[in-house]
């Protein structure tokens, strides 16, 4: 098991690996556009189970499966009892036998821990509380894709430093992307995180004021307020972030060319106005659709080898 390749968050990727995965993923999107791609991995399964509900990562999974000539098998929470009906270590050694690869999405990291630890297949991390790294894949595929680069690019995050910031962040540091986290500062990065992100290369710039956050960016990126597991903090973030919506005004400080990224699902009106998220800046449907494609480099980095690359 310990030569099984996990992807439980971005620090498990390398700085070549993370570019050579957006490539990929560039690839992959040109080659479903001009209808060539090939089913490249005939008869493999993927195995996901997902504690947390999900539209965007599941469909793109499965779409991805298929698309690559493979197949699919999913699976609630509930239905494998993690922790109750069965331990973790049961669930993956049970799984290893039935899939080639196994796509977690849950509440807790150390969930994707001990299942990966267990697992004789790949355990990718579709989300936990405090990684993200299928997004921040296909996010930093999108920003490629319209800035023809990413070395020196600026992406700002207005929020508090969830799990989709996190991932945001350590992919920067892989990509030379100077990251700014905009938020109040009991939100911030903890120092432990910050070392790590350090100890690539990388830096974070925390801000408590947005308008410093976002100047010269030309990326900026928000997400709720309020994520999943946290509806009894809802009250108190929406004070704390009042002033972190990102409108109009807020993105006029970025450069002119800037353009608006959010994970989704958005609740309009509060992380962001209506504006600006439906605008001629926002390219949030086309980091939905880079999910499947970055999935599918991912897929095929753990599955098929370097064999798949031009």
């Amino acid at each position: 098991m310990t030569n099984v390749r996990h992807i439980r968050s971005m620090f498990d990727l390398s700085a070549d690996e993370t570019n050579n995965l957006i490539d990929l993923a560039l690839q992959m999107k040109q080659e479903r556009d001009s209808g060539t791609e090939k089913p490249r991995l005939p008869g493999k399964v993927l195995g996901l189970v997902f504690e947390k509900p999900s539209m965007r990562t599941r469909v793109s999974f499965e779409a991805a499966m298929v698309h690559l000539g493979g197949g699919s098998v999913f699976l609630s929470g509930q239905e494998v009892g993690f922790g109750e009906r069965e331990s973790e270590s049961d669930i993956a050694k049970v799984m290893s036998g039935y899939v080639d690869a196994l796509a977690v999405r849950t509440f807790s990291q150390e969930r994707v821990d001990e299942l990966a630890r267990n697992s004789s297949v790949p355990v990718i991390n579709a989300l936990s509380d405090t990684e993200h790294p299928c997004q921040a894949l296909g996010d930093f595929s999108t920003m490629k894709r319209h800035a023809g680069k990413l070395r020196g690019l600026k992406l700002a995050f207005v929020g508090d430093a969830n799990n989709v910031a996190r991932s945001l962040a350590t992919a920067a540091a892989h990509t030379g992307v100077e990251f700014t986290l905009g938020c109040p500062n009991k939100y911030a990065f903890p120092a432990e995180f910050l070392k790590r992100v350090s100890s690539l290369g990388g830096t974070v710039r925390h801000v408590a004021c947005p308008g410093d956050a976002v100047k010269d960016a030309d990326f900026v990126y928000t997400d709720v307020w309020t994520s999943m597991g946290q509806e009894s903090e809802t009250t108190k973030r929406r004070r704390d972030f009042a002033v972190f919506q990102v409108d109009a005004s807020l993105m006029s400080m970025a450069k002119p060319t800037a353009k608006f990224l959010h994970c989704l699902p958005a609740k309009r009106g509060e992380e962001v106005a209506a504006e600006v998220i439906d605008g001629p800046a926002s390219l949030v449907f086309e980091q939905a659709e880079f999910r499947l494609h970055a999935q599918k480099a991912l897929l095929l980095f753990l599955l098929g080898g370097d064999a798949v690359r031009k």
